[in-house]
């Protein structure tokens, strides 16, 4: 009798279940097919188009530099703080500090380093390569570099800057 009960029991219906292979034919959907495009802006790993423009770093315009510093803001800005500093509000609730950009070892770094890092992360750091697409992933880049020469920067070579400073 428990044999029986235990029996009644066993259910296929979560080992055997209908569903579409993906390419199968689906009436279910407008297009007639089972495989669904991708929404807008998805990041998607082993793209071709996304592989060439991680090779190709583009050239640095102002709207780069604002896409950068925008992106920046959003995604970095936490750790490593507004200024590049490593201060950010993360770092100040307890989080491992991270480096600062302007150590004479990030200073010298190349452009593709960076981008690597938020690419593929570092100790601590998750990677961003499904959260941030290259072409923002090089504006990141090209502003962590700005925030580095604003450092070192002179009145001789920034002369537009005598006007705003008191």
């Amino acid at each position: 009798m428990l044999a029986l009960l235990l029996l009644a029991g066993c259910d296929l219906s979560m080992t055997q279940q209908k569903k579409y292979g993906t390419y199968a034919p689906a009436e279910l959907w407008p297009d007639g097919t089972a495989a669904r495009p991708l929404p807008p802006h998805v990041v998607s790993q082993n793209d071709l188009a996304h592989d060439k423009e991680a090779s190709t770093p583009p050239p640095v315009t102002p709207a780069l530099l604002k896409r950068g510093q925008n992106r920046f803001n959003i995604y970095c800005s936490p750790c490593h703080g507004f200024d590049g500093n490593a201060d950010g509000m993360v770092v100040q609730r307890g989080f491992p500090k991270p480096p600062s950009y302007f150590e004479p070892r990030l200073m010298s770094a190349p452009a593709s380093e960076f981008y690597k890092t938020i690419t593929d992360g570092y100790g601590v750091m998750y990677s961003y390569a499904t959260r941030v697409e290259p072409r923002d992933r090089w504006a990141i880049v090209a502003y962590i570099r700005a925030l580095q020469l604003s450092q070192h920067a002179t009145l001789a070579e920034a002369p537009e800057a005598r006007e705003k400073l008191p």
